[in-house]
């Protein structure tokens, strides 16, 4: 599947919020006619609707999903159908103002509602009986809920875009009603067969419904999954994703608005790093697809039309400099074995207990008789760690400590010290690293620190290596 030059653009779900307010800059702006065409549009569902469909993000906060799965009782997943479809009439009231755009807007939610609330009312049913177990059919249901909020964000984007003259095309991946059971490629080859990009601009659904389960493997990550695969399908120019800020040298909220820095430019290996460290400019395996088909992509300020925003490719840096400082808590799972020294298997050991209880590893770092993973994970699930690691080897000690950990990356950090240079700067700032390590490739260096210094160490780091002969995001916009 090939088109003419064009972009396939994502735009995320605090965005899709304020979509209203990209229809005259970000969808038309300046464009007249032919310019305003030659881009696919993959959006994620309203701000908010996700995770009342599943469970919320960050707090865990029972959704439609959770509360079927849970059983709380017989109406809790109903309410929280019926939740989910009082907010998407009030996100869709925020951007259409068409009376008969509100009336096909609202009979769309009523049509997907309760089409959702007769499958599960049945599969509740069918599940009544015991040849038939809820939990083969749970990850179908998550799949089915999670593509509700797209398929309602993406119509009602189409709607807003033709109200005003454009010509925009509603595409559904969810595959809703479909009887058919195709690949990701064959979903969005079909989904956009018949589509002339030059007179037509596709609004596509960051879901995609397939035989290999994006949510099984992406879970809620799948909207950039399809954005990057549907980028490389059509041999896209360039893959744009459009945030609410720009992606900067640090959080301005802890170091300030005014001393961070725009990236501007940088490469895959950094986005890579980020990711590492629950900073996502992308989901890696989605970098992986337009790193793979040599496309770069571009971070884009939504609300900034005209600032170019920063690209990512291959590229290496011309000048060493650290680009980025960021952290997150962590855990350090410790396991030390008085004779582990000269033996064979521990770490596999180790391994295979984190795996199976889904724990991501961050870092590791090892001596003669001691293991240490550095992990993002719960309290709770690392007690159950500790719990299988004692059984294995119950002559070791091991242990689970919060603490945290600060990063300064950069495409390429050769020559600058950046690790005793990092340890002075902590050290000034009257706080002390607990570890610091720095890799051959020279990307990034970390420091391990006790939560409550994360944030001033933060700063500090930033201080230190971002120059302050860089434009601010402020004196750049």
């Amino acid at each position: 599947m090939s088109h003419p030059k064009h972009t396939v653009e994502k735009i995320g779900g605090t965005s899709m919020s304020r979509v209203h307010e990209l229809r005259d800059t970000l969808f038309i702006g300046d464009r007249k006619g032919a310019e305003i065409y030659g881009r696919i549009f993959v959006v994620s569902a309203f701000s908010g609707i996700t995770n009342l469909l599943l469970e919320h993000k960050k707090t865990g906060e029972s959704g439609v999903y959770a509360r079927f799965a849970n059983a709380d009782n017989d109406h809790g997943w109903l309410e929280a159908l019926d939740t989910v479809a009082t907010a998407m009439v009030a996100a869709h009231e925020k951007v259409l103002e068409h009376p008969a755009d509100l009336a096909q807007a609202a009979s769309f939610v009523k049509d997907r509602i309760d089409g959702s609330r007769n499958c599960l009312i049945d599969l509740g049913r069918l599940c009544s009986y015991g040849h038939f177990r809820l939990s083969d059919h749970m990850l179908a249901m998550r799949e089915m809920l999670s593509g509700l909020g797209e398929a309602h964000s993406a119509f009602v984007t189409t709607l807003m875009l033709n109200r005003s003259g454009v010509d925009a095309r509603f595409v559904d991946l969810s595959g809703w009603r479909d009887e058919g059971h195709p690949d990701l490629d064959q979903r969005l080859t079909e989904g956009l067969t018949g589509i002339d990009l030059t007179t037509e601009m596709p609004i596509v659904t960051g879901y995609a419904q397939c035989t290999e389960g994006l949510m099984k493997e992406f879970d809620r990550g799948y909207s950039e999954v399809t954005f990057s695969r549907l980028a490389a399908l059509t041999g896209a120019s360039e893959a744009i994703i459009h945030k609410e800020f720009h992606l900067s040298s640090a959080d301005p909220n802890l170091v300030g608005q005014d001393a961070v820095r725009k990236l501007g430019h940088t490469n895959y290996d950094v986005a890579d790093q980020l990711s590492n460290m629950g900073m996502e400019a992308i989901h890696p395996k989605a970098a992986k697809v337009l790193r793979q088909n040599e496309i770069p992509l571009r971070v884009t300020n939504a609300f900034e039309p005209n600032d170019p925003g920063t690209l990512i490719d291959d590229k290496p840096a011309q000048t060493p400099r650290v680009e980025i400082v960021t952290g997150l808590d962590i855990i350090a799972l410790e396991l030390f074995e008085q004779d582990m020294v000269g033996v064979k298997g521990y770490d596999a050991a180790i391994l295979e207990v984190l795996t199976r209880h889904e724990v991501r590893i961050i870092s590791k770092v090892s001596n003669a008789n001691t293991i240490t993973h550095y992990v993002d994970s719960s309290l709770k699930v690392m007690r159950r760690v500790e719990k299988d690691l004692n059984k294995i080897y119950p002559a070791a000690k091991v242990s689970a400590r919060p603490l945290a950990m600060a990063s300064v990356i950069g495409r390429d950090l050769h020559g600058l010290s950046a690790l005793s240079r990092g340890l002075n700067a902590i050290a000034a700032s009257g706080r002390e690293a607990l570890g610091a390590t720095q890799g051959p490739r020279n990307v990034d260096v970390l420091f391990i620190l006790e939560r409550d210094d994360l944030k001033p160490v933060i700063t500090a780091l930033h201080g230190e290596f971002v120059s302050a002969t860089q434009p601010s995001i402020q004196s750049a916009a």
